[in-house]
């Protein structure tokens, strides 16, 4: 395989027609090195259109969906952001490429380990990784700038948007299947917030994540 050129098609064919045009974003795709963060029996999909497996019912997001919450983040090198589930490291190291300080959250110890070795190997050092449940977030180390969900919440918490700063950002995927959307949640002043729909998708729970209050007829 020709891993540049398959590369190059991944940015020209799935993100950019996914209305990416962020440039740092698409040049950030070319340097951070998507295949290396992929589980071996996987790497040949490392350009795929598609969610990879990385085990306990967790996976890699495609890469037109990294792309484009990194987009709607407008990440600067002076934010603080929150991941909330590490899984590969891979989306933790496109945020630490565009951001100040990375507090990257994962439940599952092994994954965590796994990314760790990924993210030392690539020579970040603005990345701190807890193990943890930050389903309700993670306030040890807010405010923060910006939070990213690596999985979707069947409902928003009321307690993650309010780590954010003033004009921080919050973006996860909210709703139950068929419909779910991407969503932009920003901090307009301290218990102000003001949330902007992006597109339609559909993303596996975050372990543990809030359930809305569900009639039993």
């Amino acid at each position: 395989m020709d891993i540049e050129q398959a590369r190059f098609n991944m940015v020209e064919q799935q993100v950019r027609p996914w209305e990416v045009l962020d440039q740092t974003v698409l040049d950030l795709l070319f340097k951070v090195r998507r295949e290396e963060f992929v589980p071996a029996p996987y790497r040949s999909l490392a350009f795929i259109d598609m969610e990879i497996p990385l085990g306990h019912d967790e996976s890699m997001w495609a890469p037109k969906l990294e792309a484009r919450a990194l987009q709607a983040l407008q990440l600067k090198k002076t934010d603080k952001v929150l991941e909330i589930g590490t899984g590969s490291g891979y989306l933790t190291a496109l945020l630490a490429s565009l951001a100040g300080q990375v507090h990257s959250v994962e439940i599952h110890p092994d994954l965590l380990s796994e990314a760790e070795s990924r993210l030392k190997a690539h020579g970040f050092n603005n990345i701190t990784l807890e193990t943890g449940d930050a389903s309700q977030g993670w306030e040890k180390h807010a405010p923060y700038d910006a939070i990213i969900v690596t999985g979707s919440l069947p409902v928003m918490p009321a307690n993650l948007p309010a780590q954010l700063a003033p004009g921080g950002r919050l973006f996860a995927i909210t709703g139950d299947d068929p419909v779910m959307e991407a969503q932009l949640v920003t901090c307009v002043s301290h218990g102000v917030f003001r949330t902007e729909s992006l597109f339609e998708t559909s993303l596996k729970p975050l372990v543990n994540a809030p359930q809305p209050e569900r009639f039993v007829f």
